[in-house]
């Protein structure tokens, strides 16, 4: 951790200038400027009372929150191709089984279907993005359409199976995670 460009940083939300900053903790201006570029290291004291003038304290400071991802980018996407199957997923969140849902793009070729999933937990939500498939659901068959959805509680079994001539492309959402 870079001490002091993370005080410079707080220095300036605060609109202080250096020398400010520096007359409220009763340190020199030198001092300050040293310690924002990292050529000094201050004692747990001195640094307690330039974060009281800065309205945090030590835990705070120190309270590293990794910051969360937001947008993932083509290279992010992990893909993984099941040929005998005819169809591939794109897990386009990576690590998404860690979090509360987790969307895919799944392709399917012509004749491409996917394993039979067992009943589990949570819900399931799809967007037809090209294409026609049909959603197995337990007994049920349902087709669905470039720019028709599904939605169901994954109570029963279900597949998704291409059912056109060209390719199907479903972007897929399990809440929980189950892909």
């Amino acid at each position: 951790m870079q001490i002091g460009s993370k005080i410079k940083r707080m220095r300036l939300e605060y609109g202080l200038t250096q020398e400010e900053l520096a007359d409220r903790c009763e340190l020199t201006k030198g001092y300050i400027s040293q310690l924002e570029r990292d050529l000094t290291s201050p004692s747990i004291a001195t640094l307690q009372d330039i974060l009281d003038c800065l309205g945090s304290s030590i835990a705070e400071f120190f309270n590293e929150q990794k910051q969360e991802q937001v947008v993932y980018k083509e290279n992010d996407v992990f893909i993984k191709e099941v040929d005998d199957k005819g169809y591939l997923i794109k897990w386009i969140v990576p690590n998404a089984q860690k979090k509360d849902m987790e969307p895919i793009i799944l392709e399917l070729e012509e004749n491409g279907e996917t394993e039979e999933d067992d009943p589990h937990q949570g819900e399931e939500f799809g967007y037809v993005l090209k294409g026609t498939i049909v959603l197995s659901l337990g007994k049920d068959r349902y087709r669905i359409k470039k720019g028709e959805c599904f939605h169901y509680k994954a109570k029963q079994s279900h597949s998704i199976k291409n059912a056109g001539k060209r390719k199907a492309e479903v972007l897929w959402i399990s809440s929980p995670p189950s892909f």
